[in-house]
């Protein structure tokens, strides 16, 4: 499983024109699911997506979580993050997991960020979607698991 996550003052994404999943402060994640990934993979991200310390205090130090700020996520599936590019200029895709793995797992992952009290949005599992953000740092992380 890999996650790029980026904190944002505000993201939405769209499909077709039309707003399908937008949020003020908070994370957008793009996410990558291996074929092997299960459970473990998806509550170790769930931890350390959610316990990140990477919003200011009062001191300007990089201090405080998702909940302390009242952030909310983005979540967009994105299989490219699997992308092999070791040879020729197109890549290959075979270490993402095949689609009817990977939404189910994809959906599992939101309901985990969600049960763990994080509003969560999402775009639409296969679909051409366009994301808008605004990069705030920018701080990017980059999880893998």
């Amino acid at each position: 499983m890999r996650v790029v996550l980026q904190r944002v003052n505000h993201a939405a994404v769209s499909i077709d024109g039309e707003t399908v999943g937008q949020i003020k402060k908070g994370y957008l994640l793009l996410v990558g699911l291996a074929p092997d990934d299960n459970d473990e993979q998806l509550d170790w991200m769930v931890h350390k997506i959610v316990n990140l310390r990477v919003f200011e205090d009062e001191n300007g130090k990089l201090n405080r979580a998702l909940a302390d700020v009242a952030g909310e996520i983005l979540s967009i599936s994105q299989f490219t993050l699997y992308a092999d590019v070791k040879h020729g200029n197109r890549p290959g895709f075979s270490k993402a997991a095949k689609p009817e793995i990977a939404e189910p797992l994809y959906d599992r992952f939101n309901e985990k960020l969600r049960a763990a009290g994080v509003h969560v949005e999402t775009g639409r599992f296969g679909a051409d979607m366009k994301v808008e953000l605004e990069n705030d740092g920018p701080v990017t992380i980059i999880y893998e698991k």
